[in-house]
């Protein structure tokens, strides 16, 4: 009878830890490796976003000096022929979107194939199509000697676009006030207070007191700009219009709309003109005007899977256009 052999109990000790030790190697091995990969993924990620975050940049860049360059142009037109400005110019025509390549395909130097896919869409919108916040308030004097009170016809409008609006009276009162309250004390007081800041932008509005259902209604026909301008009946909506000349009614004011499509006005006699029964009086260079100063700039790229949108506030000074602001916002496809 043989005697089986076995394995001291020290050598299967010593070949599991062997084993074990293995195992841990190369679990930290594949650990390591996923670090890297995952790193590298990141750094290739992040050089992506800024590559495309900086080719969005020259493209909006561009888009707004092109729309500069239209702007200026129209102006130059407008002082040699002394035409208004109006719905039917070429600044008012929006650009569909297209894809940047075609731009550049006529240009044989480029190749078009080569581009990032890239799509560009905007438009320019007359600011001073819409009623101004800021003319709700007139300011007289300087310093300690200032003056801020509310401006009565300019409130006036703005009662009776609540009105064809159904929006509560109480609240554009109270908005007036805060805006009256706020302006007075920028002028003279450098300490903080609990009046809201002077609004810039449609969307601060709400600090004055407009809740997000008026500012749905108000934003086709009402805007902020940062100095009193008049209206321009040329590019006005129709409650717009029918605000800012209290002796007409909705009905007349479209019908003022539907006959400037196809002869815009010329001058503000050439309004009055047109309003049966109309006197001078109705209608006054302090609140309204057929041309405009003040423009939007909407650009809306899509680049990649990434949608950018900016909105530029241009001010025309002659044949200078210079920004008062831009505001980029990036969005998820």
């Amino acid at each position: 009878m043989k005697l089986l052999r076995t394995r001291p109990a020290s050598t299967n000790a010593q070949r599991g830890a062997a084993l074990l030790l293995a195992m841990l190697v190369v679990t930290l091995v594949a650990t390591l490796a996923s670090a890297a990969l995952w790193q590298q993924w990141r750094s290739a990620a992040v050089e992506a976003a800024e590559r495309q975050r900086v080719q969005a940049s020259w493209i909006l860049t561009g888009a707004l000096d092109w729309a500069r360059l239209i702007l200026r142009e129209d102006a130059r037109s407008n002082r040699n022929s002394g035409n208004a400005d109006h719905l039917g110019e070429p600044w008012a025509t929006p650009l569909e979107e297209a894809q940047l390549s075609s731009f550049l395909a006529a240009d044989k130097d480029n190749n078009a194939d080569d581009l990032m896919p890239a799509y560009l869409s905007g438009e320019i919108v007359d600011a001073q199509s819409r009623l101004n916040v800021m003319n709700l308030i007139k300011t007289s004097g300087e310093g300690a000697d200032a003056k801020v009170e509310i401006s009565e016809p300019d409130l006036a409008a703005f009662t009776k676009l609540y009105q064809l609006l159904d929006l509560p009276a109480a609240e554009l009162s109270n908005a007036a006030e805060s805006l009256v309250a706020t302006t007075r004390l920028a002028q003279d007081d450098p300490m903080p207070s609990s009046t809201p800041i002077l609004p810039m932008r449609f969307a601060q509005l709400s600090w004055l007191g407009f809740s997000e259902g008026s500012l749905k209604a108000l934003s086709p026909h009402v805007g902020v700009l940062p100095e009193r301008t008049p209206l321009n009946l040329n590019t006005a909506s129709a409650e717009a219009l029918s605000a800012s000349i209290p002796q007409i009614d909705l009905a007349m004011a479209q019908q003022l709309v539907s006959e400037r499509a196809n002869s815009p006005f010329k001058d503000l006699l050439d309004v009055i003109s047109r309003i049966p029964g109309a006197e001078k009086e109705w209608v006054n260079a302090r609140q309204h005007d057929v041309r405009s100063r003040f423009f939007e700039v909407h650009v809306r790229m899509r680049l990649d899977d990434h949608t950018t949108e900016e909105r530029s506030l241009v001010v025309r000074s002659g044949l200078n256009v210079g920004v008062r602001w831009r505001e980029r916002v990036a969005t998820l496809p």
